[in-house]
């Protein structure tokens, strides 16, 4: 059985193509499509993703800031600049980069973000409308993954889809997704997390499994059905000395491993992490449009 791999730049790359000519009817109604992105202290990992943020901006015609804060910024300072970012119109995403310094508190931040501009998607109000099945601004990394199963024609009618990993980034919102009634999801779910006893018995019976739990290579090939597909959503640094930085990067499936047992795989790094700031671009142009569709509902 040939392993089909299921690269994250190409997807990236139609979708980011597929802006082009929304962005162009946005600025053509007045409206230029614009995310600020809010980086609290100087958290290495964080510094290098919104530098790929601002570069995937500046590659689509997309307005952005980036505000730098310093760690010792205070609740109420944040609190103040994301009350004024909700009510400046140059911005139609408003993004505060995760994880924040200790002593903030991120579930008030994230709620204190408007709905409208949360390109993140994880204001209660939008994963409410994602619960219900409404139109709502979609958390980035599952929406890649159904993005991905879109683009690769990986069916999900009547399959069962087994996810390993319960956050509210990727675990729980992939389910909400999953088992929506549409053509790319329509699926059997079932939600592995660290209190499931026997995990294998469950990822045995997936034809889909995703994990996404933070644990390199914890799927190992025998916890695998043939013939599944497997997303790989983790990213995990591993020691390695022979590598010039000392480290490698690995997902939360022992890829080599597992790749000869299923239909179809995603790398690490080269799979669905490509996909997140692609669909971050795709909610910033999203939220542009529902801002023009507001104002001209408000003109009736």
């Amino acid at each position: 059985m040939e392993t089909k791999i299921l690269y994250g730049k190409e997807v990236a790359e139609a979708v980011k193509e597929g802006l082009k000519p929304r962005i162009a009817k946005c600025v053509e109604k007045g409206i230029h499509p614009g995310l600020v992105v809010v980086l609290v202290g100087e958290d290495p990992a964080s510094q290098v993703y919104v530098r790929n943020k601002t570069r995937a901006c500046e590659s689509l015609g997309i307005y952005s800031e980036t505000l730098r804060l310093p760690a010792e910024t205070t609740q109420k300072e944040l609190n103040e600049l994301v009350d004024q970012l909700n009510v400046d119109d140059r911005f139609h995403g408003i993004l505060v980069q995760m994880p924040l310094p200790k002593h903030l508190n991120d579930i008030e931040i994230i709620e204190r973000i408007s709905p409208r501009k949360d390109v993140d998607g994880f204001h209660p109000m939008n994963v409410g409308r994602l619960v219900q099945g409404q139109n709502a601004l979609l958390p980035c990394t599952p929406a890649g993954v159904m993005e991905m199963l879109i683009y690769y024609n990986i069916k999900t009618k009547g399959k069962h889809v087994v996810i390993v990993g319960r956050s509210n980034i990727v675990g729980k919102p992939m389910l909400n997704l999953m088992y929506q009634k549409s053509e790319y999801a329509n699926a059997t779910v079932t939600i592995c997390h660290t209190g499931t006893r026997n995990m294998k018995e469950y990822t045995l019976r997936a034809d889909i499994l995703i994990v996404a739990t933070g644990v390199p290579e914890m799927i190992k090939a025998g916890m695998v059905k043939e013939g599944a597909v497997v997303i790989d959503v983790g990213v995990n640094r591993v020691n390695d000395k022979t590598k010039k930085k000392g480290y490698r990067l690995v997902g939360d499936v022992a890829f080599d491993e597992v790749k000869e047992h299923c239909s179809a795989i995603t790398p690490v790094p080269g799979g669905v992490g490509l996909m997140t700031i692609a669909m971050l671009m795709k909610n910033t142009v999203q939220a542009a449009e529902d801002h023009i569709n507001l104002k001209n509902d408000g003109k009736k």
